[in-house]
This record gives structure tokens, C-alpha cells and sequence, in this order.
């Protein structure tokens, strides 16, 4: 096997040969070499290699299987080397990469650019949100935002329909609620309002009591005495030493940036995948102590992509992503 690709260019060259797709794939679902069937478990499994498909041994109902069954590409007719390099465009592609050009990039229609994307995105999903956020002496900052259209954008008799005053809620729009550590990883969540009921429980479940929270002076944000909670008045100033939110301002400017300019509009029924996807590139942006490479970030989704389903209709709401298995 010739030596695993660094770059766009190498990758496409590299998975242009369809036995270099289930090499690299292979090696990532079965690391230790014993090929599993998805059905039984065995591994006794022997590789057809003009079929390019594996047979278990044991007798049971599909027991002929491909590298594709189990993971996010089951049931997909689309060969491996144009899955993997949407892959790798929407893993690398800092403000993210749309269905149009997916689809003109890789020859497939974008319907199926648009559904690759989604399954793709779910594979970029958090995997740790079981762990919380901070701890003694780390800083978190916490702030939330409205994705929808801009009230510079809108006719005056529109904005005053959908907009209630200077720092009021937007009627049609969505508000999203970030976490943030500094030097580490941001969490974010779809909200349905800015109440205390509803933003106190969201970050009690994410950042660790006794960290160091700074938020802005919006009200919901009062009465976290657990932590070492300060605020920063925007009215007044932005930064006021170490109490700012500056950070987490930078991560929704390059959200916004995706969803305005790469996406141009998204459904609220979507919105978490898009968050899933702008997520997954920042915590994996890499920094002058933890250098990530595109192969890196790439490597990383490829492991995540088995174990994973998400069918058409699941995806527009005609069954429960539940059922879709």
C-alpha cells in the first residue's frame, strides 16, 4: 500500500484506486486486523477481492458484507473514493463546503451531495459531551446567539414585525447557547428562549461547578453561584482583563460566516448539523502546542463513521431518527 495521503491533491490520486478506499478504511474500523461481521460479530470472515466484499463463515442472513455496511455509507450507491473526498472537503473546508459544490466537485446530483453532507456531519458529532467543561482554576465562557436573517437585510415594516427592540429576541429566528473553555473545546445547544429556567440547567450540565464563567449581562445568566461567575457589560466596554467573551464571539463569526456565506440559509429543522460540523473544525483547529494537519482532521471522522445511521427519511422528518434503524 502506497504511503496515506496529507493533502487534497494526494488524496484524490490516493483513493482514485478503489483497494486504497478499503485499505484505509479497513485499517481504521478493525484496527487490530480481525475483521468483525456487522451482523454476527464473527471474525471469521474470509475477503472476496473481485468483489471487493467480505463473507462470514457462519450461515446467517447477510452474511456478505462491504466496508460501507455499519457506518454512515450503508445502502449508498456512490463508490467509496467520491464519499471519502466529500470527506475530506467538509472536514477541511474552514466555512464549510455546500451541496452545489459537492456535487459539481465529485459528479453526483445535490440531492445526494445534500444527503451525503448530513450523514457526514453526524459522524463529526461531539463524543464526549459526557464529560463537562472546566474545573478548578480553568475559565469557561458562555454566550448565546440568534441565527436567522440580518435586520440590516430586512424591509423596516419586516423588522419591526420580527424584531421587538435593541437586544430583544428575534421572532423567527433561532437562538443557539455556547460554552466555551479557554484553550479547549466549545459545546453548543439549540435553546428555546434566554430564561434562567432554561440557560442555568444547559450549563450546569456542561461546565464543572467552580470554574470560572464569564458571561455578558444578560439576565438569565444571574444566580450561578456554583461558580466563579463574572460579567462583562458590553453598554460599557468588551474586555476588562481576563472577564470577556471574546472568544466565543470569534466562534460564532465563523459560524455565521458558514451558514451566511457557504450556506446561505439553512432549515431550523437542520441547524444542529451545521453546529455538529463548525463544532467539530474548531475543536480540531490545531494551535502552536497541538498541531492537527487536514490528514489528522480527516482521520479523525473516518474512525467515527462506523456505528452510525441516518436514513432519507429520518433526515427530512419522516420518521424519528430512532425508528431509522
Amino acid at each position: 500500500m502506497s504511503q496515506e495521503p496529507k493533502s487534497l491533491q494526494e488524496a484524490i490520486k490516493y483513493f482514485s484506486n478503489p483497494d486504497n478506499c478499503i485499505d484505509y478504511l479497513a485499517l481504521r474500523r478493525w484496527p487490530d486486523g480481525r475483521v468483525l461481521c456487522p451482523t454476527c460479530g464473527s471474525d471469521k470472515a474470509k475477503f472476496n477481492a473481485n468483489r471487493r466484499i467480505w463473507q462470514c463463515s457462519s450461515h446467517h442472513a447477510k452474511r456478505q458484507f462491504s466496508i460501507k455496511v455499519g457506518t454512515i455509507m450503508e445502502d449508498s450507491a456512490i463508490p467509496l473514493d467520491k464519499w471519502l473526498m466529500a470527506m475530506w472537503l467538509v472536514t477541511n473546508c474552514k466555512n464549510g463546503i455546500s451541496s452545489y459544490e459537492i456535487a459539481k466537485g465529485i459528479k453526483v446530483n445535490q440531492k445526494s451531495a445534500w444527503f451525503m453532507l448530513h450523514r457526514i456531519r453526524l459522524a463529526m458529532q461531539d463524543e464526549h459531551l459526557g464529560s463537562k467543561l472546566g474545573g478548578h482554576g480553568r475559565e469557561v465562557e458562555a454566550d448565546e446567539t440568534f441565527i436567522g436573517g440580518k435586520a440590516r437585510n430586512m424591509h423596516k415594516d419586516v423588522k419591526a414585525r420580527r424584531i421587538a427592540g435593541q437586544g430583544q429576541a428575534a421572532k423567527d429566528k433561532i437562538i443557539v447557547m455556547g460554552m466555551l473553555e479557554r484553550g479547549g473545546h466549545v459545546r453548543t445547544q439549540v435553546i428555546a428562549d434566554r430564561q434562567k429556567e432554561t440557560l442555568h440547567p444547559v450549563i450546569r450540565e456542561h461546565v464543572h461547578a467552580g470554574s470560572a464563567l464569564f458571561t455578558d449581562e444578560q439576565r438569565g445568566y444571574r444566580g450561578m453561584n456554583e461558580y466563579d461567575h463574572e460579567i462583562i457589560d458590553h453598554a460599557v466596554q468588551y474586555v476588562d482583563g481576563r472577564v470577556h467573551t471574546n472568544c466565543l464571539e470569534n466562534f460564532w463569526s465563523l459560524l455565521k460566516r458558514g451558514l451566511g456565506g457557504t450556506y446561505v440559509a439553512v432549515e431550523p429543522f437542520h441547524l444542529f448539523r451545521y453546529l455538529d460540523e463548525q463544532v467539530f473544525r474548531f475543536n480540531n483547529r490545531g494551535n502552536k502546542e497541538n498541531k492537527v494537519t487536514d490528514a489528522d482532521r480527516f482521520d479523525m471522522v473516518v474512525r467515527k463513521i462506523v456505528g452510525k445511521r441516518l436514513t432519507f427519511a429520518a433526515l427530512t422528518g419522516k420518521v424519528c431518527e430512532t425508528e431509522a434503524f
